[in-house]
């Protein structure tokens, strides 16, 4: 009742435009996790193994799950992005890194001659592959490293970081 009886004028006339809706292609899935992760550092989409599981499966890499399954002393092969490595001054020169897939953690014990051979791959890769023997101690799953390789070339533009204490 205060405001009055006549509806307000708009100030100005409503805007036409008459350009064409921009022609852009949705990204894939993939360019999105980059995008994420170069803005973020972590995406709320599919981990980025998650896209490269069948390419790593048939290189025989087993997952963190698939770790789960096979028993104390087993050889196996897996891989994931590094998110931490360690190498505490009081472990004689051992390295500990862990790696991330789509399913889970792998904690891996890199021995000090283990290190020295594969020093460019432990230190520089993002997304690290490791062979060697499966260690179950007082419930815990670690893999003692026998060979690295760095395949972070799999990740393309993708650049995810670690925390590392070396």
């Amino acid at each position: 009742q205060v405001r009055g009886v006549a509806p307000p004028a708009p100030l100005l006339p409503a805007p036409r435009f008459l350009e064409a809706d921009p022609m852009l292609r949705p990204p894939t899935e993939g360019e999105d996790l980059v995008a994420d992760y170069a803005a973020l550092g972590l995406t709320l989409g599919c981990h980025p193994l998650a896209l490269l599981r069948r390419r790593l499966a048939a290189r025989g890499i087993a997952s963190a799950t698939e770790l789960q399954a096979r028993s104390h002393g087993s050889r196996v092969c897996t891989a994931g992005l590094v998110i931490c490595r360690q190498r505490p001054s009081s472990a004689n020169g051992v390295v500990f890194v862990t790696l991330e897939d789509e399913t889970g953690h792998i904690n891996l014990i890199v021995w000090q001659r283990i290190a020295t051979q594969a020093r460019r791959a432990l230190l520089g890769a993002r997304l690290l592959a490791a062979c060697g023997t499966l260690q179950r101690q007082d419930g815990v799953l670690h893999l003692v490293t026998r060979r690295l390789e760095d395949l972070s070339d799999w990740l393309g533009a993708l650049t995810p970081r670690s925390r590392d204490f070396c």
